[in-house]
């Protein structure tokens, strides 16, 4: 009976030992496929998003023929940003996803549309301007063949600012540039029935303005444009015509670069306030007349304490501009997916001449 019992329990044991041992075997199983599952999935998932931002950007012809040599991966060596080819060789129309076609040069008739070529149906076709609606020439015969616009409005497809200001990472101290002067103006595009040109008028007769360019028979090369206007306590960041959100390189570039306060002509105040802080720069329309704004100008400049006021946003922010047509193009890929899929403009000129 002893050894009968010795052997029952033994066959007990190897019998849960080996019930242990499968459900082993069954949990590693279990595990090896739920881990091949997943990196499989993982692996796809990759893929897939590779493809997804691998985006092929054909610029049709360059903006105001300023040419630039592209490095074979462009977006990625010069702004890392992932994923984006942009080309400028014509021959590749029919593998491209976006091309870039700007306006100026179909308006002169420098470039045309290559409506004689077939053109794949998920092909999208940008429209590009920076100029207002005043010159931008007639685009009714536009109608029903671009998908998407790249202008500085902030309703665009694809919004492109001449410039932003970024929030520092760390308070930043600004030493204001020695100034001497009381206005300038640099202007080359002078013409007398501008509303720029009526109020620089009425302005000069009540205050020195000091005024450099061609028109002034005054030019100024690259290297002395900020210098010079940092000398000046005010700057009249004037736009040549008046449209919501056209805000020009006249206040990113001439005024908040070279250290000065813009005195702006343009879209209203709270147009600009949602750009720029409101207390960073002076609009003519807060004036019930010249005379007014004259007198301003005079009082805040001998008052040293109230017109670094108007600097003290430079604490916390930077003036960011783009410094290429290649670094804007880039950006495309960073929105592609987020860009309506099947948008297209039927009454591009109506459009373009809307204010928002």
């Amino acid at each position: 009976m002893a050894v009968s019992n010795d052997a029952s329990a033994v066959s007990s044991m190897d019998f849960k030992k080996c019930r242990k041992f499968h459900v082993f075997l069954v949990l590693v199983l279990v595990f090896v496929i739920s881990y091949s599952v997943s990196y499989k999935w993982s692996i796809s998932g990759r893929w897939r998003e590779t493809v997804r931002r691998k985006v092929n950007i054909l610029i049709w012809h360059w903006p105001f023929g300023n040419i630039s040599t592209l490095q074979r991966d462009e977006c990625w060596d010069s702004y890392h940003v992932p994923g984006c080819n942009l080309v400028d060789n014509r021959s590749l129309f029919p593998q491209a996803d976006v091309v870039i076609y700007h306006n100026r040069e179909l308006q002169n008739g420098v470039s045309k549309l290559p409506l004689d070529l077939p053109r794949l149906p998920a092909q999208k076709w940008v429209w590009l301007s920076l100029e207002s609606p005043a010159h931008n020439g007639d685009l009714r015969r536009y109608g029903g063949l671009f998908n998407w616009t790249m202008t500085y409005r902030n309703d665009a497809d694809i919004s492109v600012p001449y410039g932003e200001l970024v929030p520092r990472t760390t308070k930043g101290n600004y030493t204001i540039p020695a100034k001497k002067t009381l206005v300038c103006w640099v202007v080359s595009n002078y013409q007398s029935s501008h509303k720029r040109s009526t109020v620089y008028m009425s302005l000069k007769s009540l205050i020195p303005v000091e005024v450099y360019g061609r028109w002034a028979n005054k030019p100024l090369n690259d290297d002395q444009v900020l210098p010079t206007i940092s000398q000046c306590y005010f700057y009249l960041a004037f736009e040549n015509s008046q449209h919501t959100d056209y805000i020009t390189e006249k206040l990113w570039y001439n005024a908040f670069l070279a250290g000065t306060v813009p005195v702006v002509l343009g879209p209203p105040r709270a147009n600009y306030e949602a750009y720029i802080p409101k207390d960073s720069f002076i609009h003519v329309d807060d004036f019930a007349s010249i005379t007014e704004l004259a007198t301003f100008l005079n009082e805040l400049a001998s008052d040293k304490e109230r017109y670094n006021s108007y600097f003290r946003w430079r604490s916390d922010y930077y003036v960011k501009l783009f410094h290429s047509w290649s670094e804007q193009f880039c950006q495309i890929c960073q929105i592609y997916e987020r860009l309506p899929p099947r948008k297209i403009y039927d009454d591009l000129d109506s459009w373009s001449k809307h204010e928002p």
